[in-house]
C-alpha cells in the first residue's frame, strides 16, 4: 500500500522535515515537503495525487490547522495528520471536530507513525472505492439521459446494452410520455453508428403525401412545389438509425412501400424510377396496440414482423414508483437550477400525494407539473400547496377532514394510542410502497434502518413485495 501513496509533509524546522522525509521514504511512501504552510498550498496545487497531509501544528504565518482549512475550501482535503509539541486537549478537540484525521504528539513516536499512515491510506482507499461504487450506482439508475432504478427499467436498460451493437430492428411501445423516443436515442448511442446523427420522423404529425416525401425524398418535379431534388430521411440515415415514432399512424399504402424497402434494402424517391440503396437500421415506437390496427386492417402483419425483431415495451409510471423519488430529486434540482431557485427539499406529505397519483401523462406529466411546483414554490421546501389541485387527494393533510372513525378535532381514531398510530401508519406506508422500505422509509421521512427497527420495535411483519427493495 505504502509504496503507491504520496505524503505531503509539512514543517518549519528544517531537521525534522529532512528525519521525516527520510523515515517515510524508507518505509516506502514517494514524500512531498514543504517548509510554511503558504508553501504546502503551492505544492498541492501542483500535485492532485497527495493521498495525505502530516502537518506541524505551529508554523509562522499560516498554522497547520489554518492550512486544512485552506485545503478543504477547495476539494475535500486528503486525510490532514497534525503534529505538535504543545499538547492541547481543546486544540486536538477542535481539530477533530474540523475533520482532521489525526493529532500526533512531537517527539513522534517512530513506531506508531506507521500504524497512524496506514490507517489513513486505508481510509483514502474506502473512500476512492465508495466514490467508484457510488459512480457505478450513479450510471445504472442513469442510463443515456433514461433515469430509473425499478426492476422493469433496469432489464430495459440490460436489453438494449444487448440488443444496441446489432443491426436488428427494434419496436418499443408503450404510453404516451414514457420516454420512447429517449430510448430509441439509448439504442443508437449502444451501437456502432453512433458516429453519426440518428434521423427521426414522427409519422403522426404529417400527412401521408408529405410523409411518404420526407421519407423517401423526391425529384425535382415530382410534384407542384418540387423544385429540386431533396433527399428523404432514409437517405440521410445511411449508416446510421432511422426512428419512426408513431409508426401506427402511417397509412397502408406507405406501409406497404415501406416494407419493400425493409425486404429488398432499396427504395425509389418519390417521382423517380431509380432505386436507391442504404444501409439503415430502424427503430420505430407506437403508443397504438398494432395488434388491434392489424384485426382492424390498419396496420400491415408484415411489416409488424419486420420491425419487431426485438420489442421492449416501456411500463407506465405507475407501475414503477420505485423509481418516481430519484425522478423528482433529479426534476426538482434541474428546475431549481433553470429557475434560480434555492436547492428544495421534497416534503414528505407531497411526495407521498406524488405516488398516490396514476400519472396517465407519465414522465412527461411529472417533468411539467414539477416545474410549475418549483416556479411557485415560496419556502426551502416543496410543499404540498404547491402541487395541482387536481393531484390532493380528499382526506390529504392538507385542510382534509377527519375519516370516518376519527375524532374530529385530533383526526385520530379512537381509544388509539401513540405507539398504534405509529404501527399505523407504517403498515399503511409498507402497503401503499408494495413492501419497498427504501419507498416506504423516504415517504415518512426516515432512514431505511429506521424503519427496520421501527418494524421490529412495533412488531410490523414485511408486506409482500412489489419491486426490488434496495
Amino acid at each position: 500500500m505504502a509504496a503507491e501513496r504520496t505524503i505531503l509533509v509539512v514543517d518549519d524546522k528544517i531537521n525534522t522535515l529532512k528525519v521525516l522525509m527520510l523515515f517515510l521514504a524508507d518505509n516506502g511512501y514517494r514524500v512531498l515537503n514543504a517548509s510554511s504552510g503558504e508553501e504546502a498550498l503551492a505544492v498541492y496545487a501542483e500535485h492532485h495525487e497527495i493521498d495525505v497531509v502530516l502537518a506541524d501544528l505551529k508554523m509562522p504565518g499560516m498554522s497547520g490547522l489554518e492550512l486544512f482549512r485552506a485545503l478543504s475550501a477547495e476539494r475535500p482535503a486528503p486525510p490532514f495528520i497534525l503534529m505538535t509539541a504543545y499538547a492541547s486537549v481543546q486544540t486536538a478537540i477542535t481539530a477533530l471536530k474540523e475533520g482532521v484525521a489525526d493529532y500526533l504528539i512531537k517527539p513522534l513516536n517512530f513506531e506508531e507513525l506507521p500504524i497512524t499512515l496506514a490507517k489513513a491510506c486505508r481510509e483514502v482507499e474506502m473512500s476512492r472505492e465508495l466514490d467508484l461504487l457510488r459512480r457505478q450506482v450513479e450510471q445504472e439508475k442513469n442510463f443515456h439521459g433514461i433515469l430509473g432504478a425499478s426492476p422493469a427499467m433496469l432489464h430495459i436498460f440490460d436489453l438494449v446494452r444487448t440488443v444496441g451493437p446489432t443491426d436488428a430492428s427494434v419496436l418499443i411501445t408503450g404510453e404516451t410520455g414514457t420516454g420512447k423516443e429517449l430510448l430509441a436515442h439509448a439504442l443508437h448511442q449502444e451501437s456502432e453508428r453512433r458516429g453519426r446523427p440518428m434521423v427521426c420522423i414522427n409519422c403522426a404529425a404529417l400527412t401521408e403525401s408529405l410523409l411518404e416525401a420526407e421519407l423517401f425524398g423526391h425529384v425535382q418535379g415530382a410534384f407542384t412545389g418540387a423544385l429540386r431534388d431533396r433527399k428523404g430521411r432514409l437517405e440521410m440515415a445511411h449508416d446510421s438509425t432511422l426512428f419512426l415514432d408513431e409508426i401506427g399512424n402511417m397509412s397502408l399504402a406507405l406501409q406497404s412501400k415501406f416494407l419493400r424497402f425493409l425486404q429488398d434494402g432499396a427504395f425509389e424517391p418519390v417521382g423517380s424510377a431509380q432505386a436507391r440503396r442504404v444501409d439503415v437500421r430502424v427503430v420505430a415506437a407506437t403508443n397504438a396496440d398494432l395488434e388491434e390496427q392489424i384485426a382492424a386492417g390498419r396496420f400491415l402483419r408484415d411489416l409488424l414482423y419486420r420491425i419487431e425483431v426485438i420489442a421492449i415495451q416501456v411500463p407506465p409510471l405507475r407501475q414503477r414508483l420505485e423509481d418516481l423519488p430519484l425522478l423528482v430529486e433529479h426534476f426538482v434540482g434541474r428546475y431549481c437550477r433553470r429557475y434560480r431557485k434555492a436547492v428544495l427539499e421534497v416534503e414528505p406529505e407531497a411526495l407521498r400525494e406524488l405516488l398516490e397519483y396514476p400519472w396517465p401523462g407519465n414522465v412527461r406529466e411529472l417533468k411539467n407539473i414539477l416545474a410549475r411546483a418549483v416556479i411557485l414554490s415560496k419556502g426551502p421546501r416543496l410543499a404540498l400547496a404547491d402541487l395541482p389541485q387536481k393531484m390532493i387527494r380528499p382526506g390529504a393533510p392538507a385542510g382534509a377532514g377527519p375519516e370516518a372513525g376519527e375524532d374530529a378535532e385530533t383526526g385520530v381514531g379512537a381509544g388509539q394510542t401513540l405507539r398504534d398510530m405509529e404501527a399505523d401508519l407504517i403498515a399503511t406506508t409498507l402497503k401503499r410502497c408494495q413492501g419497498n422500505k427504501t419507498l416506504a422509509a423516504r415517504m415518512l421521512g426516515i432512514s431505511r434502518k429506521g424503519l427496520y427497527e421501527k418494524m421490529e420495535r412495533l412488531g410490523i411483519r414485511d408486506q409482500p413485495a412489489g419491486g426490488k427493495d434496495s
